[in-house]
């Protein structure tokens, strides 16, 4: 796992302006710790707030050589007695794009070729693992690593509910369909609860949640008998030593609504949630890379989603079946006055709170959050 304070080289070629970087994108919008430098030879030189619109003062430079120079000389020194990830304090190489097939551009293979040979560690969540790349490995020096963080877990289990024991509030995001920002609206209803002195805990289950975090689950790489046990340990873990007033966030995937994704429902059994955030996006009224599967109205959503939420629960559970207490709306590709109008607009259609987080920040969200929790509570 990344430590907090591992310097980060960002490998993100051609993925700076296109979903196909999502995982870089979402690391440079929310890691806390230092990203040296962002590769991307297609925009080099470029100022990546104006590219991207994400506020964080990283050069983007187009290769691995280039990048080098803006890594600690601490972090490239030998020798590192750690041998496994997050052990190690030298910088790491993070794969950020996730490459059609799986396979990297020759020209991302080469830098991680010189990175290695540099002394960083690389980080990846491709479903192809390149520990596996005898030319990688082979250029490993002592004390560092490459973590392929797409990996079952050793400890596996079947799911049994043993969550929905835990003290504390635990929060799942579901989406309307994949890539709407269940994992951003997680991490910025987390901020602003940390902001507010709260105990506020993030379950990462996929890669750009892994990578943010330092560790996590990979959900996908998991196999489906024990993909709700896998979700349970990882939510158990994540509640040690937490009280009443923690809030547990768990990072959804997939959707119930398309047609290739079965992630819900094991996060669904695994995390026994006591809430449930809606994610989506503004106006999509379909799958969107499969515009022939439409999206079924938001009311009729809800009700699928609480009925899925409300089976598979002990009688001893400490809390009633999970229902959707707030929306979470993707405006990003609305004007303000647009976005302001969808919002409006959902709240009206369903009488839940209805924010875009990651456009105004969580606070308004967690405190209409906090006011419905404390109703329900008497």
């Amino acid at each position: 796992m990344l430590s907090p304070d591992t310097p980060v080289v960002l490998l993100q070629h051609h993925g700076l302006d296109n979903l196909g970087g999502k995982t870089g994108l979402a690391l440079l919008r929310y890691r806390r710790g230092p990203v040296v430098a962002v590769i991307d030879p297609g925009h080099a030189g470029e100022d990546l707030e104006r590219l991207t619109g994400i506020r964080r003062a990283v050069p983007v430079v187009g290769s691995m050589r280039e990048a080098l120079p803006l890594v600690p000389a601490a972090a490239l020194a030998d020798p590192i007695p750690a041998t496994a990830p997050g052990g190690a304090p030298g910088a790491v190489a993070v794969v950020g794009l996730a490459p059609s097939g799986g396979r990297l551009p020759t020209e991302l293979h080469a830098d991680l070729v010189v990175g290695l040979e540099a002394g960083l560690s690389v980080a990846s969540g491709l479903h192809s693992r390149l520990g596996d790349d005898p030319q990688l490995a082979a250029l490993l020096r002592p004390g560092r690593w490459i973590w392929d963080l797409r990996r079952e877990p050793d400890d596996l289990v079947v799911g049994s509910a043993r969550a929905a024991a835990l003290a504390p509030r635990r929060l799942l995001a579901v989406g309307s369909d994949m890539s709407v920002g269940k994992m951003s609206a997680c991490l910025e209803l987390q901020a602003a609860a940390l902001r507010a002195g709260l105990d506020a805990r993030f379950v990462a289950t996929g890669q750009a949640g892994i990578l943010i975090a330092g560790g996590g689950l990979a959900l996908d790489a998991v196999r489906v008998d024990y993909a709700a046990g896998a979700v349970e340990q990882a939510v158990l873990r994540a509640a040690e030593g937490a009280g009443p007033d923690a809030l547990v966030l768990v990072e959804g995937q997939g959707s119930i609504c398309h047609p290739g994704s079965t992630a819900t429902l094991p996060l669904l059994r695994g995390s026994q949630p006591t809430d449930l955030l809606l994610v989506h996006r503004a106006g999509q009224t379909t799958i969107r890379n499969q515009p022939q599967i439409p999206l079924p109205p938001i009311e009729r959503l809800i009700a699928a989603l609480e009925a899925l939420a409300a089976l598979a629960r002990p009688d001893a559970a400490s809390a009633p079946p999970a229902r959707v207490v707030a929306i979470a709306l993707n405006t990003g590709h609305l004007a303000a006055e647009q976005a302001q109008a969808a919002l409006e607009e959902m709240a009206a259609l369903t009488g839940l709170p209805c924010h875009d987080p990651v456009r105004v920040g969580g606070e308004s969200l967690l405190a209409d959050l906090r006011q419905g929790w404390a109703v329900a509570a008497g």
